[in-house]
């Protein structure tokens, strides 16, 4: 996460929120992400998982967090909009370090009636995202801000950021290896958990990307921000929800199963929808 959030141009965030369109566009995102999707996802989890409590909680923790790094890659695919897509990002890495713990209580201990010894507990979820986002987007906003002010902005977006883009992608591809090397006996022994984890998560991209697409459009928005939009909600920040379910239930957890499912589902849906998104573009005169 930590490449990615170098290129969010925090020095200016304090210039873009005096627009008028930025906060429409703000309050239209925190609407599908922080209310409509994680409830999206919480029904489909108890719609699909009435009787696995774990893969429930997983699928939970997964629709509650909201995608910082990824939804770069695939906005940038689509021909989005890559600044206004970074400042969603800014934005939601800041709400999510506020607002993970508690909808997580509020949907798996209260709503959820998990009230087990080994179910969620707020200081554990806190501490897990003050530490697995929190620390990459401190340290990225200290180096951009030195950076530019001791080198230039035109020198840091010309050296630094060049070097340090690709290491998203290795950190995302080591990540993803190292999951599934130490997952990888539960997902061919519980080969059915899989297919019933994977079930609702392709529904809920699916459904919440085109959901978005189509309402964006019926605003009136631009393509390049209702394919940011689009994005923004169908993806998830699937290396911080296996964080939390790690330290919250263990690694051989069905909590932590259900999570590492979805970055197995997450990639090749969404590739998918990049392909389907600027093909809607072009087949009904929709591009910027």
């Amino acid at each position: 996460m930590y490449p990615i959030l170098c290129k969010v141009q925090y020095e200016k965030l304090h210039d873009v929120f005096r627009t008028r369109e930025i906060w429409i566009q703000l309050g239209f995102s925190v609407i599908i992400n922080w209310v409509i999707a994680p409830f999206f996802m919480l029904a489909l989890s108890w719609a699909f998982l009435p009787d696995k409590e774990g893969l429930r909680n997983g699928l939970i923790l997964v629709g509650i967090a909201r995608c910082i790094a990824m939804v770069l890659i695939w906005t940038s695919l689509a021909r989005g909009d890559g600044d206004y897509c970074a400042i969603l990002v800014a934005v939601n890495s800041f709400l999510q370090i506020v607002l993970f713990a508690p909808v997580a209580l509020l949907f798996i201990r209260v709503i959820g009636q998990d009230n087990s010894i080994s179910s969620i507990s707020y200081s554990t979820v806190a501490s897990a995202v003050g530490v697995f986002l929190g620390i990459p987007l401190g340290a990225a906003i200290l180096t951009r801000l030195s950076l530019i002010y001791t080198i230039g902005t035109k020198i840091y977006n010309a050296r630094v950021i060049p070097f340090l883009a690709p290491w998203s992608l290795i950190g995302l591809l080591y990540t993803i290896i190292v999951l599934f090397a130490s997952q990888g006996s539960q997902v061919v022994h519980q080969i059915v958990s899989v297919v019933r984890v994977a079930a609702p998560l392709v529904v809920y991209f699916s459904v919440i990307f085109s959901a978005t697409l189509l309402v964006a459009r019926k605003l009136g928005f631009r393509y390049g921000l209702a394919c940011t939009q689009a994005f923004t909600a169908a993806s998830n920040n699937f290396e911080l929800a296996i964080a939390i379910a790690v330290a919250a239930y263990g690694p051989d957890s069905d909590e932590a199963l259900a999570t590492t499912v979805g970055p197995l589902i997450e990639v090749p849906v969404l590739l998918g929808l990049v392909y389907f998104v600027k093909w809607f573009a072009r087949r009904y005169g929709w591009e910027d």
